[in-house]
C-alpha cells in the first residue's frame, strides 16, 4: 500500500520556473480557459522562467476540428507567447500528447510490475450495470475493483483471449492523501473515497490523470497552475507521483469564474470564448487586463494596469480563494477606457477591418484612411468596443440616409414649409460659405436660426436629420466640417426631396 504524501508549498521553489498550459483541443478557448494560460504566463515571465505550450491531444471522441487552431490564435492575439511547444520546439519535445504514447505505456506498465497499478477487463456493459446499481443504493459511482486482485493466470487467459484491457491505479482503500496548495493550503482526501481510476484506456490513449503525470515530470514543471475543478483530482495524481517515484510539483488552484448572477459562466451570459471577445471588438490589451484581475489583483483600487505592470507585480500570494465575477459591464468601461487612449493612426489600423466587415455593400466607395483618420476624433469618445464604431460612423459612408421623413417635421419645425425655409436658407448659406470648417459653419448657421425665428436647438437638430440621418451625432459643426461641403450639400437636397412627397 502507498503511503499518503504530502507537497509543502516550497518544494521545487530553489528549482528553475517552469509552467505549462496544456489545453485539450475539444472546442473553442473559454475565458477562463484562457485565464488560466495568463496566469502561467505572468508567473513565468515574472520570475525569468519558461512558459510551454503543451497540447493535450488524447480524447479522440471529444476533438474538434480548428480548435487547436483557435486556441493558438487566441494565444497568439494576447501576446502570450511560449518559450516551448507548438511552432517553437525545444528540448522536452514532442508537446502534443498523441504524438507521446509510447512513453505513457512505458511508464503504465512500469506501474503494473511494480504492483501499482492492474489490468482491468470489465466490459462497458458490466461497468454500466454496475454504475445503475450504484445509483439505485444511493451511492457514489465508483469502479467496484472486481479485476483489482486477478490472479496472473487468469491475467494472461484473458489477455491470451483478445481482450484489451484498460490499466488502473491501484488506490489505497485507507489512510489520507495530503498535499500543500499555495492558494488553498492543507487539502486532504481521505483515501476511502476515491476510486481505482483508470491510466490507460482500451484504445491505447492514456487519461488525463497519467498523461499530465508522466509529462510534468519529464517536461521538469516546476509548478502547476490549473482550474479549481482539477482540485478533486490531485490527490490521484499526488498517489501517482509517489507510485512512480518522481517529486510532485508546486500546486496552485485558481479560483473558478463566476457569470453575474454567481452561477457557472456560461453561454446565457454572453460571449465566453477569447475569439467571440476579438470578433466583437476588444482589444487584446484589455482582455489581458481584465482576465488578470479574475482572481489577482495588485491592491483594492487598481484597475488599469500594462502588460509590463502585469508581469512586475504578479505573485501567487495575491490570487483570491474565492470565485471571480466576470463583469461584461465593467469589461466594456475597460475597453473604453484604452479605446480613448490610443492615437489616431493606432485606431485607425483597428477599426479597418471591422468597418469593412461591417458596412457591407451597402457602402460605395472605397474606405480611404485619411477620411476615417478625420472621423476619428469625433466618436472616438463614445465608444467601448471597435464594432460599435461601425454604428457610430456608417453615416460618414452611406449614399443614402434611411430615416422616416416624417422625422423632418418636429415640436419645433411643425410644419414642411418651415423645413422647407430653413433648409434653402442653410443650403444656400453653406453652398457660397468661403471656408468650409466648423468655425465657419457656426459663423453661418447660429445667426442663421436668429433670423429664421427658430430655436437653435430645434434648427440644429434638423441639419444634423439631413446631414446624418440621426438624431444624436457627434458636434454638428464637426461632422459637417468632415462630410466636406458636396455631401452636406447632397443630403440637404435629399432632405428636400423627402419633404416634397411628406403628406
Amino acid at each position: 500500500m502507498l503511503e499518503s504524501v504530502k507537497n509543502t508549498g516550497d518544494i521545487n521553489m530553489n528549482l528553475p520556473i517552469r509552467v505549462r498550459y496544456a489545453p485539450s483541443p475539444t472546442g473553442l478557448p473559454h475565458v477562463g480557459n484562457i485565464r488560466t494560460a495568463l496566469f502561467n504566463w505572468l508567473f513565468a515571465r515574472h520570475s525569468g522562467g519558461k512558459f510551454l505550450l503543451r497540447v493535450e491531444d488524447t480524447d479522440m471522441a471529444r476533438k474538434q476540428e480548428g480548435a487547436l487552431e483557435a486556441i493558438l490564435e487566441s494565444l497568439h492575439w494576447l501576446g502570450l507567447d511560449w518559450d516551448e511547444g507548438p511552432e517553437t520546439g525545444g528540448p522536452y519535445g514532442p508537446y502534443f500528447q498523441s504524438q507521446r504514447l509510447a512513453t505513457y505505456h512505458s511508464f503504465a506498465e512500469k506501474l503494473v510490475a511494480a504492483g501499482h497499478a492492474y489490468y482491468c477487463f470489465c466490459s462497458p456493459q458490466r461497468l454500466e450495470i454496475m454504475r445503475a446499481e450504484q445509483a439505485k443504493r444511493k451511492e457514489p459511482p465508483k469502479y467496484d475493483r472486481h479485476c483489482r486482485d486477478l490472479p496472473p493466470d487468469e491475467v494472461a487467459r484473458q489477455r491470451a483471449g483478445g481482450v484489451t484491457p484498460v490499466v488502473r491505479f491501484k488506490t489505497p482503500m485507507e489512510g489520507r492523501t495530503k498535499f500543500d496548495d499555495v492558494i488553498r493550503g492543507e487539502v486532504f482526501f481521505e483515501n476511502g473515497t476515491l476510486d481505482d481510476f483508470v491510466l490507460l484506456k482500451s484504445d491505447g490513449y492514456p487519461t488525463y490523470h497519467l498523461a499530465n503525470v508522466v509529462d510534468d515530470h519529464l517536461m521538469e514543471i516546476s509548478h502547476v497552475l490549473r482550474a479549481d475543478e482539477w482540485l478533486s483530482s490531485t490527490p490521484r495524481h499526488v498517489l501517482l507521483y509517489a507510485a512512480l517515484g518522481f517529486q510532485p510539483p508546486v500546486f496552485a488552484h485558481l479560483p473558478i469564474i463566476l457569470g453575474p448572477d454567481r452561477s457557472k459562466l456560461s453561454k446565457r451570459h454572453g460571449a465566453t470564448s477569447v475569439i467571440e471577445f476579438k470578433e466583437q471588438g476588444y482589444l487584446p490589451e484589455v482582455m489581458v487586463n481584465f482576465l488578470a484581475l479574475l482572481g489577482w489583483s495588485l491592491d483594492e483600487k487598481t484597475e488599469i494596469m500594462s502588460r509590463q505592470e502585469l508581469i512586475t507585480n504578479f505573485s501567487l500570494d495575491r490570487v483570491s480563494r474565492t470565485a471571480a465575477i466576470f463583469n461584461i459591464e465593467k469589461l466594456n468601461w475597460m475597453n473604453g477606457v484604452y479605446i480613448r487612449k490610443l492615437g489616431i493612426d493606432d485606431l485607425c489600423v483597428r477599426i479597418l477591418p471591422f468597418l469593412k466587415k461591417g458596412m457591407g455593400p451597402r457602402v460605395q466607395r472605397s474606405l480611404p484612411e485619411g477620411y476615417i483618420r478625420a472621423i476619428i476624433p469625433l466618436v472616438q469618445e463614445r465608444a467601448r468596443t471597435l464594432t460599435e464604431f461601425v454604428e457610430l460612423m456608417d453615416f460618414f459612408f452611406d449614399e443614402e440616409l434611411g430615416y422616416d421623413p416624417q422625422m423632418l417635421i418636429s415640436k419645433g419645425i411643425k410644419s414642411k414649409e418651415a423645413a422647407f425655409g430653413a433648409f434653402r436658407a442653410a443650403r444656400q448659406g453653406i453652398e457660397h460659405l468661403a471656408r468650409f470648417d466648423a468655425a465657419a459653419l457656426e459663423g453661418l448657421l447660429r445667426p442663421l436660426a436668429a433670423e429664421l425665428e427658430l430655436k437653435t436647438g430645434d434648427f440644429f437638430a434638423l441639419l444634423r436629420l439631413a446631414v446624418t440621418g440621426k438624431t444624436a451625432t457627434p458636434p454638428l459643426f464637426e461632422t459637417m466640417s468632415v462630410l466636406g461641403r458636396e455631401r452636406c450639400l447632397t443630403r440637404i437636397d435629399a432632405a428636400l426631396k423627402k419633404l416634397v412627397i411628406l403628406k
